[in-house]
């Protein structure tokens, strides 16, 4: 016989919590497999977990009101004609018109080409709002090839060949019949109102020797003028990143597990591929082993929330970022005002990822043309442009106080770590100490 004291408190499991016991209960009633939007929501070890080491005596800062610290950065010199000249190194990524309003994707076109930098188009092909209204738009290439034709191609300023992505490397996506408008069909050539799933592969290659035969065709069909990005998810990032060099990429973009995704199963989102920060250092070694770094330019992504990050990112190697949840939230996505709305859908502001369900309050992350209609692209552009413009200032700062005169000077001894973990997956020391795990120091 067992006594309880009746004042004694509870103790839940936490390997059996409220939520893992709730997505039980809705496997077992319903047989199929949780699908959302967004990126993994666990915790892990990400850029937070490490700090900058500001200039004092032995390091000379620079003044912010009279000193120079320049952000440009330049994309695609290796073999392109024209590469891209940017004025931050903060890019849009990929996301597709048929996950995003028409509306959305002119918001991010606008906000873009007021801070100089570049969008992305995403899957489903180029709408005339996004390109219309990006200076600099980069055309993804994807293993569905919904939307591709060789008249886009060379009307874009770039080219990025999807491989993967962070959220589910070695995945397809997802767009439920509901958001498959008349307009979403035909771009992509479906039937309106049916489930759409895109391939996890291309259908014309499967290995590095193929893609270099891709990268040359699409070089082809654009006259060698555009630039040639390969996009690949955080998974074994210094073989993924050596192979796309030497199968004649131009840029590596690079996408850690907090990257978000319109739609796919959850057990992916969370239990797939590796975070963000532990991504950076191998492929930067990659770089360096071929005698590539600087010359094949990396874009890092997953999870870039601010100008700190931004540096963090570029400190580790990087040569730019890329932006696409936050880019969604500064444009209005999840805003508060629309609380009475998200919770006549059973979720509040801040949890909201069912973006698959077309359903969005805030008009984003939907075809709805009544939802869509909230959604002012001017207005919405500005707000994005001033969050650009505010991750660009922090990111000067930091590099000043480090005592830099390019965000691109920022370097791994500018860093240390606060946790063992971190400081393993960048390679910095552990704050305090010389000691990088597993490579000695004291």
């Amino acid at each position: 016989m067992s006594y309880r004291n009746p004042t004694t408190t509870p103790r839940k499991s936490a390997t059996f919590d409220d939520y893992t016991l709730s997505e039980i209960r809705r496997a077992a009633a319903t047989g199929i497999y949780d699908i959302r939007g967004g990126g993994a929501k666990r915790k892990v070890p990400h850029f937070d977990d490490l700090l900058f080491l500001g200039a004092s005596i032995s390091r000379y800062p620079l003044e912010g009101y009279r000193e120079r610290c320049d952000t440009n950065v330049v994309l695609g010199s290796r073999f392109a004609k024209k590469p891209i000249e940017l004025k931050i190194p903060i890019t849009i990524a990929g996301m597709s018109f048929g996950s995003l309003s028409g509306q959305a994707k002119e918001a991010l076109g606008r906000g873009a080409s007021l801070s100089g930098t570049s969008t992305t188009t995403g899957d489903g092909g180029m709408t005339e709002e996004e390109r219309g209204h990006s200076s600099i738009l980069v055309y993804q290439y994807l293993p569905s090839r919904y939307g591709m034709n060789p008249r886009d191609l060379r009307r874009a300023d770039a080219i990025e060949v999807v491989v993967g992505q962070g959220a589910k490397p070695g995945g397809g996506g997802m767009l439920l019949g509901q958001k498959i408008s008349d307009r979403v069909a035909e771009m992509r050539t479906l039937p309106k109102g049916i489930d759409q799933r895109s391939a996890c592969r291309h259908p014309d290659w499967t290995g590095p020797d193929d893609l270099e035969i891709k990268i040359n065709e699409l070089r082809e069909i654009t006259d060698w003028e555009k630039p040639i990005y390969v996009k690949v998810g955080g998974a074994r990032p210094y073989y993924d990143t050596a192979l796309a060099v030497k199968s004649g990429a131009d840029v590596v973009v690079l996408d850690g597990m907090q990257g978000g995704t319109a739609a796919t199963q959850e057990v992916f989102i969370e239990h797939v591929g590796m975070p963000t920060l532990a991504c950076i250092r191998p492929a930067v070694q990659a770089l360096q082993d071929l005698g590539m770094h600087r010359k094949v330019q990396l874009i890092v992504s997953g999870g870039i929330r601010n100008g700190a990050d931004v540096a963090k990112a570029l400190a580790l190697g990087a040569d730019a970022v890329s932006i696409g949840t936050a880019a969604l939230v500064a444009i209005g996505d999840n805003d508060p005002r629309w609380e009475a709305d998200y919770n006549a859908l059973g979720t509040t502001a801040g949890a909201y990822d069912d973006w698959h369900e077309g359903k969005d309050p805030a008009g984003i992350t939907t075809q709805d043309p009544e939802l869509s209609k909230r959604l002012d692209p001017v207005a919405a552009g500005r707000r994005l442009a001033n969050y650009l413009k505010v991750m660009t200032l922090e990111a000067q700062t930091i590099a000043r106080a480090c005592g830099k005169n390019h965000v691109h000077n920022l370097e791994p001894e500018d860093l240390c770590a606060l946790t063992i973990e971190a400081a393993a997956m960048a390679q910095v020391p552990l704050a305090g100490t010389g000691w990088i795990p597993g490579k000695g120091g004291f």
